[in-house]
This record gives C-alpha cells, structure tokens and sequence, in this order.
C-alpha cells in the first residue's frame, strides 16, 4: 500500500486506536492491501458510542458486550453494574479500553 493511503487510513480511524500504537500499524499497513486494511478498519468500535452506551445503559453490561467482552457484560448485568461502582469506574475507563479491543482485533484478524 502506499504511504499517502495509509496516511488516509489513518486519519480517518486513527481516533479508533491507542495513541501509542499508531506507529507500529503505520509501518504494518504499508505491507498490507488497501481493500483489506480498510475492511479491517471498517468493523472497529467506535470508543464514542461506547461511551454513550456505558452512560445510558452500562449498568446492564451492554456498553462491554458492545465492545466483544461478553463475559463481563453479562456478569455485570447480573451484578447492576458491580452495585454501580463498576458502573461509574467504565465510564471513565471503555473508551482506553475499546481502542485496545480495536487494536488487539486488527493484529489478530489480520495477517500483516
């Protein structure tokens, strides 16, 4: 791929990554195919909707089953939200931990 397309990529879902990481997948996506990182690209979460989502309806676990951690949106639909305490702690913690579930997807799905 070239380098002005993976600058494109970037730009558009860069805010869909930690920070940290956009170096090491810069210098992956030049070795991929522009139709699948962008396919790749496409299917992440957005860290503001779940926000959003852990706002209005994280004491039923939807904001984590949003994000693919199913087990723990479960056990905290069972538990009110960690009697809200769980609740309030992922308000301020699902959008770090969306990126790193964006992030941990794209390097196991696809083949760099």
């Amino acid at each position: 791929m070239e380098a002005n397309q993976v600058d494109q990529l970037l730009m558009i879902y860069g805010n869909k990554l930690p920070a940290s990481s956009l170096p090491v997948v810069r210098e992956r996506l030049l070795n991929m195919d522009y139709n699948v990182a962008n396919m790749a690209f496409g299917q992440m979460k957005d860290p503001t909707i779940s926000l959003i989502l852990s706002i209005l309806v994280g004491g039923y676990g939807v904001d984590r089953i949003y994000i693919g951690d199913v087990g723990l949106g479960v056990l905290k639909l069972l538990t009110c939200g960690g009697c809200s305490i769980w609740w309030l702690i992922d308000m301020f913690l699902i959008m770090d931990r969306t990126r790193e579930k964006n992030l941990e997807e794209l390097v196991g799905n696809v083949v760099f």
